[in-house]
């Protein structure tokens, strides 16, 4: 009888047991299948946190309290072209210390901050060069509400050039403006001056010499408010109502040739035109045309007033675009003026004599606009005291 219970509560044991452990192993099975989905969470919830701040446009950055970058978005990563920033510093990721420092503000304080940095035209935030003029960026940290020990700071680094660069422009613009339309206006009146309160009318010679002189300058006033008329215009964007019409291209050359005839004579320039192939017309506002061959071939004309060149302009159709080269071999463009040539008011006159009437300054921007208006584009080469080319690329659609 003490057997049968002895086995009984033996039996009885070993079931209990195997019971237990199915429950337990059940328990752990489900309890790593809860792990696994949870890991497969976070990381799919990381994985759309990382898509959705790599289509952010601005570089953003997560930093620990140890300055190590411990996140970095696509357009961080793009912005110091590929190199690693996870685990590094904020003073190895950012050879600039105008970046490093106005981010490590934040860290070492715990406080917001937005703060605005001005780099000249040979860094980015990386620290390399470029050619992109001078830049802004604007360094916006503040630190995150996290759940861990470890304390993290948000960083947005957002590049503001273009509006810096505009505003620039803007204020470029006015400043030159004044400075243009003041200097003819001072010679004006103090010529006026002259011929009424010291008696000049008497004289017919002199009044005739001072009243060339302001001639001069008034057409210059002229030219120069009319030439910003025109590039204002473009800017608005009331150049994209152009009058598109085909029209002969080696026509429209001769007749900047003819009305430039004057001073081609006075200074005895070779102009060859041509046409490849023959009868070769584009679509476009012919009376901006005008305008571009003009200003190209007075720009010609302007630089070399002190020997006979030659000029040539070529225009040829060339799979699907139209090239058209504006050649002289005069004293050329120094390499460090070329780059800035398209600006407004930039001259690179400095052979010419101070008693000369300059330009407006304004004569290559227009052409730059214009040309970008028809959808073409322009380039300049030069070699010094060889040649200069202009090259415009416009598609035949």
């Amino acid at each position: 009888m003490v057997e049968i219970l002895v086995i009984i509560i033996v039996v009885t044991l070993l079931v209990l047991t195997w019971v237990l452990r199915h429950q337990y192993v059940k328990h752990l099975e489900e309890r790593l299948l809860q792990e696994k989905k949870g890991r497969e969470f976070r990381k799919k919830v990381l994985q759309e946190r990382d898509q959705l701040l790599d289509a952010l446009g601005d570089a953003f950055l997560l930093v620990n309290d140890t300055s190590q970058i411990v996140f970095a978005n696509a357009c961080a990563r793009k912005l110091v072209k590929g190199r690693r920033l996870v685990g590094r510093s904020i003073m190895e990721a950012f050879l600039d210390d105008r970046i490093s420092v106005a981010i490590m503000k934040c860290v070492r304080t715990g406080k917001s901050m937005q703060e605005k940095v001005i780099l000249d035209s040979t860094h980015t935030p990386l620290g390399s060069a470029t050619v992109q003029g001078a830049g802004a960026w604007v360094i916006d940290a503040a630190p995150l509400e996290t759940y861990s020990e470890e304390g993290l700071t948000r960083v947005v680094i957002r590049d503001i050039s273009a509006e810096y660069q505009a505003d620039q422009v803007r204020r470029d613009f006015v400043a030159n403006a004044s400075h243009e339309l003041r200097t003819p206006m001072a010679i004006i009146n103090g010529y006026l001056e002259n011929l009424i309160d010291d008696d000049v009318l008497e004289d017919p010679a002199t009044s005739r010499k001072f009243l060339e002189v302001m001639r001069k300058h008034g057409q210059r006033i002229s030219r120069l408010v009319e030439d910003m008329l025109v590039i204002s215009k473009m800017e608005s964007g009331d150049a994209l109502a152009l009058n598109q019409e085909p029209f002969d291209i080696k026509e429209c050359i001769n007749d900047v040739v003819d009305r430039l005839e004057p001073f081609i004579d006075k200074q005895s320039v070779e102009i060859q035109v041509s046409a490849k192939p023959e009868g070769l017309t584009i679509t476009g506002d012919r009376f901006y045309w005008t305008q571009i061959l003009f200003n190209l071939v007075e720009n010609a004309l302007k630089q070399n007033v002190n020997g006979a060149i030659k000029i040539s302009l070529l225009a040829e159709r060339h799979e699907e675009e139209v090239r058209i080269s504006i050649c002289d071999d005069g004293v050329g463009i120094p390499a460090a003026d070329l780059p800035y040539i398209f600006r407004r008011f930039y001259r690179v006159e400095k052979h010419h004599s101070q008693t000369e009437i300059k330009g407006t300054g304004l004569g290559l921007s227009i052409v730059r606009r214009a040309i970008e208006a028809h959808g073409g584009q322009i380039s300049a080469s030069s070699i010094p005291g060889q040649n200069t080319c202009f090259m415009i690329l416009l598609p035949l659609d």
